[in-house]
This record gives C-alpha cells, sequence and structure tokens, in this order.
C-alpha cells in the first residue's frame, strides 16, 4: 500500500476542484522537474553550484504556481503533517533553518559523498517542512539535484529516484522516520535514506544499463 502523508494548514487554495487540481500538479510536476534538469545542467556547464534558499523556494514555486496562494513562499503559520508523528517547526525558524541546510551541504560538498548529501536534503527538508504545501515534490527534486550535480551528469534511466518513491512511499517514509528519531537525541543520522536511494540510483542506471542493449 502506498502511504500518503500531507501538509495541513491555513492555506488560500486557488483551485477548488479536486480533479482540476491534480491535473494542475501533474502539468507542474513535469515543469518542475524541467526546471530541476536545467539547474543540473548550468552547474556542470558552469563547474558551479553553491545550494541556496532561493533554488529550494523556485523549485517549490514550480511546483504550486497556480494553485496556492503561497507558491514560491515559505509558510506563513504553523503546520501539522497528517500520517505523521514529526511536529515541524515554528514558522518563524524556518528561513533560518534552510539556510543552514544549505550551510551544512556547501560546507560539506567537497568531502561528502553525493548519496550522504542528497540523502541529508531529503530529510532536511521534509523535517523543516517550509512550506504549507509541496515540500515532499521540492525535497525530492532538491534531493535529486543535489546527487546529479555531485556526481556531474544527469542521470539517464527510468524511473527516476524522485519517480521509484512516488511509486512507494513507504520505505521513505521510514528512512524520514528512522533519521527525525535520531535527530531527536542531536544526531545527524540518514544512513537509512543512503541505503533507499543508493538502491534507487542502482535500479535507475540499471535500466539506463538494460534500455541500451546491455547484458547483465
Amino acid at each position: 500500500m502506498n502511504e500518503i502523508r500531507h501538509s495541513k494548514a491555513g492555506e488560500a487554495e486557488l483551485i477548488a476542484d479536486e480533479t482540476e487540481r491534480a491535473a494542475a500538479e501533474a502539468r507542474n510536476g513535469l515543469k518542475q522537474y524541467d526546471y530541476g534538469l536545467q539547474v543540473i545542467q548550468s552547474a556542470i556547464d558552469t563547474g558551479e553550484f553553491r545550494l541556496r534558499p532561493s533554488l529550494v523556494l523556485a523549485l517549490q514555486r514550480e511546483a504550486l504556481m497556480g494553485i496556492s496562494a503561497y507558491a514560491g513562499n515559505y509558510r506563513p503559520a504553523n503546520v501539522e503533517i497528517v500520517g505523521s508523528e514529526h511536529d515541524p517547526v515554528g514558522a518563524h525558524r524556518v528561513p533560518e533553518l534552510v539556510e543552514g541546510m544549505c550551510d551544512y551541504v556547501n560546507e560539506n560538498w567537497k568531502d561528502a559523498s553525493a548519496i550522504h548529501l542528497s540523502a541529508y536534503v531529503m530529510w532536511r527538508l521534509n523535517w523543516i517542512h517550509p512550506f504549507a504545501d509541496g515540500n515532499g515534490r521540492t525535497s525530492r527534486i532538491l534531493s535529486y539535484i543535489v546527487l546529479c550535480t555531485k556526481i556531474g551528469s544527469a542521470l539517464p534511466g527510468v524511473p527516476t529516484i524522485p519517480e521509484q518513491i512516488v511509486e512507494n512511499r513507504k520505505p521513505y517514509f521510514d528512512a524520514l522516520d528512522e533519521a527525525d528519531t535520531a535527530w531527536k537525541t542531536g544526531v545527524i543520522d540518514v544512513s537509512e535514506m543512503e541505503t533507499l536511494l543508493s538502491g534507487m540510483l542502482a535500479t535507475q542506471l540499471k535500466n539506463a544499463y538494460d534500455s541500451a542493449g546491455g547484458v547483465a
């Protein structure tokens, strides 16, 4: 069973009809992914990448444009996650924590592995939960951008890691919960997320190999 978790906040939704909203989310999902690929390619072409809050905001804007009045903005109030025991931080702490997340990635860019940095971003953005909506979508594409940019390649193969997570969310939620539990003691431990992403990366690349006519 594919679990679902979603944010619950006092938000001014721009589309009331569920069918229309689903269609808009699908369109925006493609736009967000394309934007992510542009970021990856630009970083590879220039040889420069620094994670900044502006990128986080831009990615969420792509996902929620025309759907939410808060597209491209941090949530203005507290939020709860339906289906999760995690209680996100107060809205007043969001900007500094997103900045801290970016600092961690930038400061560890040279020495940390691509898998660790992408796993950290996946967890940390979900833990902060900076938006009224679109946190999961934004964390998945941001994690993928970090992974590909650190590796130095827009990775071939489908389904991509973000697509694999959407197909079966439970291992992803379990990995988030494990990291949350570790953080309660002040420890950054995203090892379960690293294991999950490593397996998904292997699946994506193997599918690319198979599609190219490779022989196992």
